[in-house]
C-alpha cells in the first residue's frame, strides 16, 4: 500500500520521483472506469504503470501488466475525499477555503480557479516580502497538486510520469490542465509531443511572470519538512530577509544568487538553530551559528570568491567543501575550490541527515 500510495502523491503533485517510463505512463488516473478496458489495450500503460479506477477491487489484473487499484470518491473535485481500501483517506480542498479549513488528515489542495490563483499569488508575493508562510501550506499532512503548473518548472513531469483521463477520456497531466490528447486516439508519444509544446505544461501567464516561484514552493517543502520533525516559527532566508549581516550586506553589493533556482539549496533558521535544506535530494543538515553564517553567504553571493568580499574566505572554502562532499553545492558559480577538503569543518557542521 506505501507504493501505491506514493503513485497516488506524485500524481497528485506533480513532484518529480517517479521513475520516467519507457512503456506507458508511471501513473495513470481514470475518472470513468468505463475508460479501463481501453486504456489497457493503448501504449499510455506498461508493464509498470500504476492505474487507479473508481470503485476497482480487484488490484493487479495480470502478472505482467499494470497495477490497477480502485479508489471511491473523487481526485479531482475540490471538497470531495478519496479512499483507498479502508485505510488511506485523502481530502481534496481548493486553495481559497483551505486556510479557514480544519485539516483532519492528509489533504491535497488545488488550485481550481481564478480565485484560487490569486490567493496563491497574494500568498506567495507576501511570503517573498515578510518571510510569513501560509500556515496550513507548512502543515506535514498538506501538500499542494500540480506543482508544475505552480511555478516549479517541469523537469521531472510530464506524460510519462503521470496521466490524468476526464470523464469524456480527454487526456491532460492534471485535472484542469492543458488538453494533450484523447484516450483510444492518440498514441503517447503525440501526447507527449503536445506537452512539451509552450502551452503544454498550462502554467498561468501570472506564474510564468514570478520566476522565484519554484524557489518559494522549494522554501514551503523545507519549512513543511522541518514542522514534521517538530522545528516550529521557521524563518527561511531570501524571503522577508537574512540570518546574518555579512549575508545582507552581500545581497546589497551584487543581487542575490539564491532567488530564483528551486532546487539551489535553502537556509533556515528558528531561534538559535540554522538548517541546510537540499530540495533535490530532501536532506536537512543542521549547522551551528558560524556554519550557517557562511553557508548564507555562499548562498547569496553565489562563489566563494564574490561570498570572500563579506567573510572570511577559508571558512567559506570550508563549508562548501563540506557540502561538496555530501554532493551538495551552495555556490552557483563554476570552478569554485569545492575540491578542497578540510576535515575540520565537520566541526562546524553538527547534524547532517
Amino acid at each position: 500500500m506505501a507504493g501505491i500510495k506514493r503513485h497516488l502523491m506524485l500524481w497528485g503533485t506533480g513532484k518529480p520521483g517517479a521513475e520516467h517510463s519507457a512503456t506507458g505512463a508511471s501513473t495513470v488516473v481514470l475518472e470513468n472506469p468505463d475508460h479501463l478496458s481501453t486504456l489497457l489495450g493503448s501504449d499510455l500503460v506498461g508493464p509498470d504503470s500504476v492505474v487507479f479506477v473508481p470503485g476497482h477491487t480487484e488490484g493487479t489484473d495480470a502478472p505482467d501488466g499494470p497495477v490497477v487499484t480502485g479508489y471511491e470518491g473523487s481526485l479531482s473535485e475540490p471538497g470531495a475525499e478519496c479512499s483507498l481500501g479502508t485505510d488511506f483517506y485523502l481530502q481534496i480542498q481548493n486553495y481559497g477555503i483551505s486556510a479557514y479549513m480544519s485539516v483532519v488528515g492528509p489533504t491535497l489542495i488545488r488550485v481550481a480557479d481564478d480565485m484560487d490563483l490569486d490567493a496563491y499569488l497574494a500568498d506567495a508575493d507576501e511570503a517573498r516580502r515578510s518571510g510569513v508562510f501560509p500556515d496550513f501550506l507548512t502543515n506535514p499532512v498538506i501538500q499542494l497538486a500540480d506543482l508544475p503548473a505552480l511555478g516549479a518548472g517541469t523537469a521531472g513531469d510530464g506524460p510519462r510520469r503521470r496521466l490524468y483521463v476526464d470523464q469524456g477520456g480527454a487526456l491532460s497531466t492534471a485535472p484542469g490542465g492543458a488538453r494533450l490528447g484523447v484516450l483510444g486516439e492518440d498514441r503517447l508519444d503525440r501526447v507527449e509531443a503536445r506537452w512539451l509544446l509552450p502551452d503544454g505544461s498550462g502554467a498561468p501567464e501570472q506564474v510564468a511572470e514570478r520566476p522565484w516561484l519554484g524557489r518559494y514552493l522549494a522554501a514551503i517543502g523545507a519549512v513543511r519538512d522541518l514542522r514534521a520533525r517538530g522545528v516550529v516559527d521557521v524563518r527561511v532566508s531570501g524571503f522577508g530577509g537574512r540570518l546574518g549581516a555579512a549575508a545582507t550586506a552581500a545581497a546589497a553589493a551584487t543581487g542575490p544568487a539564491d532567488t530564483a533556482d528551486a532546487l539551489l539549496p535553502l537556509l533556515l533558521w528558528s531561534g538559535e538553530h540554522a538548517f541546510v535544506h537540499d530540495p533535490a535530494s530532501g536532506r536537512t543538515f543542521g549547522l551551528d551559528p558560524a556554519a550557517a553564517a557562511l553557508a548564507e553567504v555562499l548562498l547569496v553571493s553565489g562563489s566563494v570568491a564574490a561570498g570572500s568580499a563579506h567573510a572570511d574566505r577559508t571558512g567559506l572554502e570550508r563549508v562548501a567543501a563540506y557540502f561538496a562532499d555530501a554532493g551538495i553545492v551552495l555556490s552557483t558559480a563554476a570552478g569554485d575550490p569545492a575540491e578542497l577538503r578540510d576535515e575540520r569543518v565537520g566541526e562546524l557542521v553538527t547534524a547532517g541527515r
